[in-house]
């Protein structure tokens, strides 16, 4: 057997394929968008038992696990979401918490139009540049916020430019400037007299 080997960041590369592959065996391209609120992403698997795409959250690049010890995987795809590898499980359902504050359980996977999405005052991702790519712009958009190293999800023109890394920024020096902007941000709503922005996490 062939030993593979991976440039820096290529395994990354292939779990992020792995997971857009997961997601385009769903239906997510449509001719016209379907009336009926929340739009399902079907299945397109000739006899998978899913009903619509779910999302399962990351702790960071590692899966979560549910309360029976197994991943996600080690569950049915069908309603209700029994463990394959145990008979002491009725379900899938992970005590994780994200970085909201609430549980794993607690979220449902919504899909909604960047229409939508704006008259409810909730972030937008970047525009696609192709139909093909099925609406999707990256992961990272997925990802906690202090995780995310791209500008997905951000609303608003003047924070979209500011949050570019420059071609000769390193990493280090791109979250110091975001940093940077981030207290001048602060200390500019202090003067105008009005609420401050919530602060960032310090170490300690």
């Amino acid at each position: 057997m062939e030993r593979l080997t991976l440039p820096p960041g290529g395994a990354a590369a292939v779990d992020e394929y792995l997971e857009y592959r997961r997601y385009k065996q769903h239906k997510t391209d449509f001719e016209t968008i379907p009336p009926q609120r929340p739009i399902s992403l079907p299945c397109q698997v000739r006899g998978c038992p899913c009903r619509a795409y779910l999302y399962v959250p990351l702790n960071g690049t590692q899966p979560i696990r549910c309360r029976c010890k197994h991943f996600a995987d080690q569950h049915s795809a069908a309603p209700g979401f029994v463990c394959n590898a145990c008979s002491k499980c009725s379900g899938f359902h992970s005590c994780f918490t994200c970085a909201c504050g609430q549980p794993a359980y607690a979220h449902d996977t919504v899909v909604e139009t960047k229409q939508e999405r704006l008259a409810q005052g909730k972030p937008v991702g970047q525009d696609v540049p192709y139909a093909a790519m099925g609406g999707l712009t990256g992961f990272s958009s997925l990802a906690e916020g202090y995780m995310r190293l791209d500008d997905s999800g951000i609303v608003g023109t003047s924070s979209q430019v500011s949050s570019l890394r420059k071609p000769e920024e390193d990493d280090m020096a791109f979250f110091e400037r975001r940093h940077q902007e981030r207290i001048k941000m602060e200390k500019a709503a202090k003067q105008k007299g009005k609420a401050p922005l919530p602060a960032t996490m310090k170490p300690s």
